[in-house]
């Protein structure tokens, strides 16, 4: 009876050694495949254009909107504040702006230009077999040519748009010949024909003697934008002796003007407000790690390590299966199999595929966590707290400001690094280029509301105090937020999303409470998304 025991008990023992090898095998070779698509992904953002890039220039297009403010039909106030914000000569900043980007759009071009011929070359020096049966396909190469002719084709029109800007910035300088020559570069290398016809319309207008084409207001009015396309129409109506539409023009502008300082004042002052709090406050947490040591506020529960009753594998488990498994190919191939192509759609739809997507994987991820540690339950007290009592939004409120100038910091130097490419996330150009209210709702929910609700829990609620089981806390904190910045597969947001899972980290490490973590990552979203929005309908 007892060697029976010992035998059924040997083989359950035996028969759980198979099913860990056979789960760790799974595992394995799926962590594989994450590793190669999440790769894939973070290559092909290499050359991708960053946002920031585009953002600086939707700043300068309002400024320029703003300096055509008349002083003497305006409140002196803001005058003044318009001389405050715009500075002494806002049309030779701006057009210093244009120039570096466009000497960035060139270099750019050229880079990918010479990867294309590297890669053609590549091609050609692979020896092929004497054979009549067609030749195998390399389909990883010619992914890459792809996109690399994809990315060529979208910098020489965004090199033809730029160079449409600047010769309106140089004609309202005075430098007419410069702006020729400026404009003759888009007609001569058109990648877009309507862009090369409103090149020629604008060479038209300011050509000695001046030439009216036909459709010169229509290719204007689709082409340009904003203060560029004002300055195009008042040149075309005083040529056409239209005194009533110049008149129209004008008092649109001035109250246009008057909208863009005000948003220029909100985009502007709220984050160095926001910042030099921040500042204030960082500089205080030094002083008083310093002088105080461990007894600290920026000590406090420093040291402090959650009870864990679960293991690495089941960590491992959970972010593979549950997060990156759901999030690259499940979630994806349910899509694919309800045929659900978001890319042709409308704003709103894209806005509603962006929010089901993220539900999907925050319902898969939340669902593999908990039967993962199911046999753990009920866990202590300390495991995903969320407390509504205590200093949580101080702690919050806190970590939002000092995050701030922290994350404009590394964002300065990681331009200078990536000089204007690296991807970023796709939602931020639709908020930016999509004016769709009820659209701008549904990303405002996903990005202030589910995104912090679903990635706190995860990454800060479940990953980071796990990780104490095997590490320090700081070492903890700088682990989960590194996993955090590459989730989100964009190269030249990694630096700065750690800096913000860093001080997300220290926040949640401290106060103990994920409302205090879930309160800045959604002012944070919050923040970025009303000034694209801003930054946005400046362009309308």
């Amino acid at each position: 009876m007892a060697t029976s025991l010992r035998d059924s008990y040997a083989s359950r023992i035996m028969g759980n050694s198979r099913f860990m090898t056979i789960k760790r095998l799974i595992l394995s070779l799926l962590t594989l495949a994450i590793i190669f698509l999440a790769g894939s992904a973070l290559v092909a953002s290499w050359q991708q254009p960053q946002i920031q890039s585009r953002l600086e220039l939707y700043q300068t297009n309002l400024l320029l909107r703003a300096q055509e403010l008349p002083p003497e039909n305006t409140d002196q106030n803001l005058v003044k504040a318009s001389k405050t914000l715009l500075g002494e000569k806002p049309l030779e900043a701006a057009t210093k702006q244009y120039l570096d980007a466009q000497k960035s759009a060139q270099k750019n071009l050229d880079k990918a230009q010479n990867q294309l011929a590297q890669l053609a070359q590549n091609s050609n020096s692979v020896s092929k077999p004497d054979s009549q049966i067609a030749p195998i396909i390399d389909s990883p190469r010619s992914s890459q040519q792809a996109q690399l002719l994809k990315s060529v084709a979208q910098i020489k029109k965004l090199i033809a748009e730029l160079n449409l800007r600047l010769g309106i910035l140089q004609v309202q300088q005075k430098q007419t010949d410069p702006a020729a020559k400026t404009w003759l570069n888009v007609i001569n290398s058109p990648q877009d024909d309507s862009l090369a016809a409103t090149a020629t319309v604008l060479t038209g207008l300011w050509s000695n003697p001046p030439q009216l084409l036909p459709d010169a207001e229509v290719l204007i009015q689709a082409n340009l934008e904003g203060w560029f396309q004002g300055r195009a129409l008042a040149q075309l109506y005083e040529l056409q002796q239209r005194p009533d539409a110049q008149l129209a023009l004008q008092a649109e502008e001035q109250a246009q003007a008057e909208a863009a300082l005000l948003k220029l004042a909100i985009i502007s002052s709220i984050p160095a407000v926001t910042g030099l709090i921040g500042l204030i406050l960082l500089i205080y947490l030094f002083i008083n790690r310093l002088t105080k040591g461990k007894e600290s506020v920026f000590a406090q529960n420093g040291e402090l390590v959650w009870t864990t009753p679960w293991d690495w594998e089941t960590v491992w488990q959970v972010f593979i299966v549950g997060f990156f498994l759901m999030g690259q190919i499940i979630v994806p191939l349910i899509f694919s199999a309800l045929q659900i192509n978001p890319g042709a759609a409308s704003v709103r739809v894209q806005a509603l595929y962006t929010l089901a997507t993220y539900l999907f994987l925050a319902f898969g991820a939340v669902t593999v966590l908990y039967f993962s540690i199911k046999k753990f339950l009920p866990l202590s007290p300390s495991w995903f707290r969320f407390k509504l009592g205590g200093n949580w939004v101080l702690w919050g409120l806190g970590g939002y400001c000092a995050a701030l100038p922290l994350v404009v910091v590394v964002s300065l130097i990681n331009q200078q690094l990536w000089q204007g490419l690296g991807g970023s996330n796709p939602l931020l150009s639709l908020v930016l280029e999509g004016q769709d209210k009820i659209a701008l709702g549904i990303f405002f929910f996903t990005a202030a509301v589910a995104a912090p609700l679903f990635e706190e829990f995860l990454f800060r609620g479940f990953l980071l105090p796990s990780l104490t089981r095997y590490f320090s806390v700081w070492q903890a904190i700088l682990i989960s937020a590194f996993l955090f910045a590459i989730a989100h597969l964009s190269l030249s947001e990694v630096l700065p999303l750690m800096v913000l899972g860093v001080v997300l980290g220290f926040v949640y490490t401290r106060s103990r409470n994920l409302l205090a973590s879930i309160l800045l990552h959604s002012l944070w979203n919050s923040g970025t998304l009303v000034s694209l929005f801003i930054l946005g309908s400046s362009s309308t």
